[in-house]
């Protein structure tokens, strides 16, 4: 399978992208080279092989355990606060 550059164009297009004559002809190239190896995986014979949810082995004992904590009471959580008004965050507006 090969790209033409008139389908960079359409997809650029569907895209919303304007390419130059160069910026097309480099992506033409490109596209074809990912084309090219997908076909080289494609030979490959994968019957025999387990779908992986990671490529690498994840190690459940790296992760903490999800644990409920005390919630912070209102002075704790505003006390970084730049701003604060009582019991709330005061942010700058941005509607108008």
């Amino acid at each position: 399978m090969s790209v033409s550059k008139e389908e960079v164009y359409y997809i650029a297009n569907l895209a919303r992208l304007q390419l130059k004559e160069d910026e097309a002809e480099r992506l033409k190239g490109d596209m074809n080279k990912i084309l090219g190896y997908i076909e080289t995986l494609n030979e490959l014979d994968t019957s025999d092989v387990e779908p992986l949810e990671h490529v690498t082995e994840i190690v459940s004992s790296s992760f903490r355990k999800d644990e409920a904590g005390a919630p912070l009471d209102h002075e704790e959580a505003l006390k970084n606060a730049p701003d604060a008004d009582s019991d709330y965050f005061r942010v700058p507006r941005v509607i108008e």
